[in-house]
Order: C-alpha cells, then structure tokens, then sequence
C-alpha cells in the first residue's frame, strides 16, 4: 500500500472516513474489547445515518448496533445481525499481541459478513497494521492511519 493523501486532527480523521465509506449504509466494526469501543463510537458519530454495528475480537455473536442519542451513540443491548454489511471496519486494537487474533480466521470472518462488492477499511493510530505485519495478511481496501504526538502544558 501507498500513501494516498493526508489528513490532520481529529476532525480531519472523521471527515476522511466518511469519504471513504462513501454511499455504504451498513458499516460493522471489529476492534478489541474496551480499548476500540470508543473509537468504534467516534467513527460511527460521523455516519451517524448509517447502520453501525460492532463486535469485539472474533466474538461476532457478542454484535450490538449503535443508536445515535442527543448525548452519545451508544450500542444497544439486544445483539444485532453484522451481515451483509457493506463495509467492515478492523480497528488497530485487533492487532496488538495480547490478543493474538489468528489472521486466517479474521479474514474467513469478514468474507461471511462483508457484502462481495463490500470495502474492507483498516483504522489505526502509529502505523499498528504495518508494525504487526497485517499489511502481507489481510487485503484491506484502505487504512485510515495516524499518529498521535501530545503535550502537557502546565
């Protein structure tokens, strides 16, 4: 994969995102447990028209959509169907080692619920894909990737 073009800040995260997910109306996230929620969460905001669904690891029987309310999007608790989705989200959390998720069976995971015409769509922070080799291992459509520099002022 080549750089494509850039993006800044937060904002500018959300708003490639949703360029790239373009017309889809059922996106699926599949992150780690806690840590990809929330940014599961923050992506689904900026699709907030869209059907939104996510699961943790491998756990697709543990899928709950998002429902957008005046304070948050939440996922809902009844367990929802992540099939036929038209774009699939990996988060980078997916590919630390502690989680040790088996490649082979991420990628016969997506093949049952992505559409065939369907996008796969990569989201990470620090170049996570490339550094666990994901890159040679799953044959994403794009990644969305970016790099956090901060600073405590005091």
């Amino acid at each position: 994969m080549e750089d494509s073009y850039e993006w800044k800040g937060l904002n500018g995260q959300l708003v490639t995102f949703k360029k790239e997910v373009g017309d889809a109306q059922k996106i699926t996230y599949i992150g780690s447990p806690g840590v990809c929620t929330p940014f599961a969460e923050f992506l689904a905001y900026a699709v907030r028209d869209k059907e939104n669904h996510f699961f943790p690891l491998l756990n697709v029987d543990e899928c709950h959509e998002f429902e957008s309310k005046s304070y948050a999007m939440v996922l809902k608790e009844e367990v929802s169907d992540p099939h036929d989705s038209d774009v699939v989200v990996l988060l980078g959390g997916l590919s630390m080692p502690k989680y040790d998720v088996d490649t082979e069976k991420l990628n016969d995971l997506v093949a049952d619920i992505l559409k065939d015409d369907g996008q796969l769509i990569g989201v990470c922070f620090m170049d996570m894909f490339t550094k666990a080799g994901w890159l040679d291992k799953i044959d994403f459509d794009c990644v969305i990737d970016g790099t956090l520099i901060g600073v405590v002022k005091k």
